[in-house]
């Protein structure tokens, strides 16, 4: 399966042009004469490599050739690349990328696929040369971790039972024994105590993403469908608290929504909701806001796909809230939308990522107690091509200077990283780190499907795991104090599809362990 939906959602990754404005590559590299005449310089004059950085850089950062192995270039990504300037390798192949009914309408609409060619096959035969000849056979191995198995501050609970291809996309830690766990695969969600005893089930359109519950609101996001589409069927609901009462549908027609925060982002005293609709080939940011007969308007941010997380907060201490974001497909990066008052946003991109690194989560934390806020990232979605070990892979913490500009200090290497929480489990006064791997190396390190770093102080961290850690392929993670103890408990939720891993698949498939807690003792 491609593309899965991210709690982090799987990217596309792609090297696609522009196809609106200035077309890269349209204007003419220039020589100098000895009499300073400027001569123009033909594109098939240019290098694979000139082409390449021409026509890379149109939609996102340049992918350098050792960022992928030969293989995977030759057999997935250039012909890809292709696709969006209207080269194909059969006459069918354009079909087979668009859906029917409204999915395929919003694809035919945003021109993404180009009828005819748009680029000189010449020039493209150029930059495949380019990166097929700069290629590696291999990337580099990154370095055996140490990963201690135990974990001297958490106690694991499993629940009692098993299931057939557990497919959890979601699990909360609301409150005390009040546990949100969403299956794809029976389209439910469910409330569970602390002990996994369900007290509520409800019937959901596929997979529940996200919810909301704070101040009395309680909200869920519904995917609509987990598979990768450009179908508009997800919706923004409200969660009843009681038994037998209504859920009302808030915002629907939403294409594979995954993340929403909720915010007074015009200062009128009113929440507004800002939704990631990751998409497929489309998608986008917006924020919702609600008019005089409580119907939600939509105000588009950005109208790309690849949105996974945005968090409303008021970034620049002005009175005003803002918006980051995490884009993680295609032109992969973080970036901020500064409140300009009246419902007046300015779009800033503070961070850009190759578009092979697989952004798949990313929160704001005062990492280092400086007053302004630090962003913790994962790069480690694999789910495009046949997965491959990446040793640029892992947990990233970029330091705020002050006025939102970010540097890195600090980077743990983890095949397949998928999520990372940062908080004081221990209590000793400084941020350790909760990550999950939905892409571990299972055949070397299966101990990295779950990883807990302890902070040692001056960003050193120690990494241990539990020893069951393996037992479930982990792609949902959260916090909460669920034994109302007084500390920070975890849970993790477990998603099984078709994969490599034979032996662990042949587990997880006909025992598998849906979620699990870690029980924290600290206190």
């Amino acid at each position: 399966m491609r593309n899965l939906i991210a709690f982090p959602i799987f990217l596309i990754f792609v090297l696609h042009a522009c196809t609106s404005g200035s077309k890269v590559g349209e204007e003419r590299e220039v020589i100098r004469t000895a009499f300073d005449e400027e001569i123009p310089e033909l594109e098939s004059d240019l290098s694979g490599a000139r082409l390449a950085q021409s026509y890379c850089i149109g939609c996102h950062l340049f992918p350098k050739p050792d960022l992928l192995d030969k293989k995977t270039w030759e057999n997935y990504i250039l012909n890809r690349m292709g696709h969006y300037y209207g080269i194909y390798e059969s006459e069918d192949t354009r079909e087979g990328l668009i859906e029917g009914g409204r999915a395929g309408q919003f694809v035919e609409r945003a021109y993404l696929f180009p009828k005819n060619a748009t680029l000189d096959t010449a020039i493209f035969n150029k930059i495949m040369a380019y990166y097929l000849a700069e290629a590696p056979d291999a990337l580099p191995r990154p370095e055996k971790k140490v990963i201690s198995v135990g974990l001297k501050n958490f106690n694991v609970v499993t629940p009692p039972y098993r299931a057939s291809n557990p497919m959890t996309s979601l699990v909360k830690i609301a409150a005390q024994n009040k546990i949100y766990v969403s299956d794809v695969g029976t389209s439910s969600l469910s409330i569970l105590d602390g002990q996994f005893k369900v007290i509520r089930n409800a019937p959901t359109r596929e997979g529940v993403s996200w919810i909301y519950e704070e101040d009395g609101i309680s909200m869920a996001l519904v995917m609509g469908t987990f598979n990768p589409t450009d179908m508009n069927i997800g919706y923004l609901m409200t969660l009843p608290q009681n038994r037998g009462g209504d859920a009302r549908i808030l915002v629907s027609d939403l294409q594979r929504p995954v993340h929403m925060d909720l915010g007074d982002l015009d200062g009128d005293g009113k929440m507004e909701v800002v939704i990631c609709e990751y998409g497929k080939h489309t998608g986008s940011l917006s924020w919702w806001k609600q008019d005089n007969s409580g119907t939600y308007r939509r105000k588009i941010l950005r109208n790309k796909p690849g949105a996974t997380k945005a968090y409303i907060r008021d970034l620049n201490n002005n009175g005003k809230m803002d918006i980051i974001a995490l884009f993680g497909q295609g032109e992969e990066g973080i970036f901020i939308y500064h409140n300009q008052g009246n419902g007046n946003f300015i779009e800033e991109k503070v961070m850009a990522f190759p578009p092979s690194y697989g952004s798949s989560y990313f929160e704001l934390v005062d990492f280092n107690g400086n007053g302004s806020l630090d962003i913790i990232y994962t790069a480690g979605d694999n789910a495009d091509y046949d997965p491959i070990i990446k040793d640029y892979h892992g947990i990233r913490v970029f330091t705020n200077d002050g006025t939102n500009h970010f540097s890195e200090t600090f980077f743990y290497q983890l095949n397949g990283a998928y999520k990372a929480i940062p908080f004081d489990f221990d209590g000793d006064g400084d941020l350790d780190i909760a990550a999950i791997s939905f892409f571990p190396d299972y055949a070397n390190s299966p101990e990295e499907s779950f990883v807990y770093l302890e902070n040692k102080g001056e960003m050193e961290f120690e990494a241990s795991t539990f020893a069951e850690s393996a037992d479930g392929r982990w792609i949902a993670l959260d916090i909460g104090d669920v034994d109302g103890d007084g500390d920070m408990d975890l849970i993790l939720g477990s998603m099984i599809f078709g994969t490599d891993y034979t032996d662990y698949f042949n587990t997880w498939s006909k025992n598998g362990i849906p979620y699990i807690i870690l029980e924290n003792n600290t206190k």
